[in-house]
């Protein structure tokens, strides 16, 4: 039986969707989240029953996903405070809502299963690790690509040219992440996608492979197929095609970068580089879409409309970041960590900011929990600008509004917010 947790708070509209949690789905399905360690092919088990809680009341997941659409409800992914709204001009802390704990629980019966994800099959030994200052997270003039035209570009090419910036410390080729699918799939008329093998270090984008990656500051990937895994499982990336060449995966978005809503932005002023971690999604849903923060500067941190974004089993996408202890080097930060490291998936701190479909932006930063529960970060955390409370981090504890909270805070954003490293 597995646990994870959702807060439906009545007082915002944004999905803030965490790696760790909204891979429930996905895990069941055989997601890379918890088999990227297994050799031999995983089978999925469709006998897996999602429930949902609150406040002791079994809820029905039409009611859940209405409220969703809605706006009523908010997936939190872990008890957060109640968020403040931002047209608040004093703020006051307000009761929190009560979670609502979703857990599965798998019946004795098996059937057969649907969809099969095989996971990598040999383990390639890792880059050598190299400084924080090695690897550039930035790439050519942001906005200034030309439109990315199919069939023109060689598999064995990283179209940096056209804004992608190259993830060379995963060693495949620049690409963040490569997923392969049947040799049968056609874009535009495949309807799902019933098998997926994730490409592992020393390998490239291949064909018949999506093959997913990352954009410099403020700007997020546009590419990811009209088919999904049939089971759950999220897509995106260019397509390599059987011809060995690229192919928009959503022909209408030729700009393979495409901005965010522009407002939340990130600070460092440390003496030491902060090297925060997207996950990749849709994609391998791994912590792979870099942004390595240099000393003294301050950068745009893609923030996700939910109006135009990808939107995965009716619910809207936010990004999720996870923040590094300061001198990491990006090689060792973004990729799957290891448990007591304190980097990659295992960082200490998540940050989760999206724009809801009713307009507004909500930011937030909680615990990497069930992660990493205990995990300090070696610097501070707080939330200045245009925001509805204060939400900060300081050694090692959270605090909404002053007061204490293990679950982290959650603030609405007016105009813009700076997550500042102190």
């Amino acid at each position: 039986m597995k646990f994870s947790r959702i807060a439906l708070l009545g007082t915002a509209s944004l999905a803030l969707a965490q790696h760790h949690n909204h891979a429930r789905h996905h895990a069941r399905h055989g997601s890379p989240v918890e088999g990227r360690d297994v050799v031999t092919v995983t089978s999925v088990d469709p006998t897996t029953v999602t429930l949902y809680e609150l406040n002791g009341e079994f809820l029905d997941w039409k009611v859940v996903e209405a409220g969703l659409k809605s706006g009523i409800y908010v997936l939190m992914g872990d008890t957060i405070s109640t968020v403040i709204p931002a047209t608040t001009s004093t703020p006051t802390p307000t009761p929190s809502s009560s979670p609502a704990i979703f857990f599965q629980e798998k019946s004795s019966t098996k059937t057969t299963p649907t969809s099969t994800y095989v996971a990598p099959t040999t383990t390639a030994a890792p880059p050598a690790a190299k400084t924080a200052e090695t690897y550039s997270t930035s790439g050519s003039s942001p906005g200034s690509w030309p439109d990315f035209v199919s069939g023109k570009v060689k598999c064995s090419h990283f179209p940096s040219e056209y804004g992608p910036v190259a993830a060379d410390w995963l060693d495949l080729e620049g690409w963040t992440g490569v997923q392969s699918v049947n040799s049968d799939f056609e874009l535009a008329v495949s309807a799902a996608i019933s098998f997926i093998s994730t490409g592992i270090a020393g390998t490239g984008c291949t064909k018949n492979s999506f093959c997913s990656y990352g954009c410099p500051a403020g700007y997020q990937k546009s590419q990811w197929p009209a088919a999904q895994g049939s089971t759950g499982q999220s897509i995106g990336g260019l397509y390599c095609g059987s011809d060995g060449y690229l192919h928009l995966s959503r022909e209408e978005y030729p700009q393979l970068c495409t901005p965010g809503v522009g407002n939340v932005f990130v600070k460092n002023t440390l003496s030491k580089n902060v090297p925060i971690c997207r996950t990749d999604y849709p994609g391998t849903e791994s912590e792979t879409i870099a942004l390595n923060v240099q000393p003294g500067t301050t950068e745009a941190l893609t923030c996700p409309d939910a109006k135009t974004y990808y939107v995965w089993e009716g619910s809207y996408t936010s990004a999720q970041y996870y923040v590094n202890p300061a001198g990491t080097p990006v090689g060792e930060a973004c990729i799957w960590g290891s448990p007591g490291t304190n980097v990659g998936n295992w960082a200490p701190v998540n940050i989760g900011v999206g724009k809801a479909i009713t307009g507004e932006t909500f930011i937030s930063m909680f615990q990497n929990a069930p992660t990493n529960p205990d995990g300090k970060l070696n610097f501070n955390i707080e939330i200045d600008g245009g925001v509805s409370g204060r939400c900060t981090y300081k050694n090692g504890v959270f605090y909404n509004n002053g007061v204490v909270s293990p679950t982290g805070c959650t603030v609405s954003v007016s105009g813009e917010a700076t997550f500042t490293f102190l």
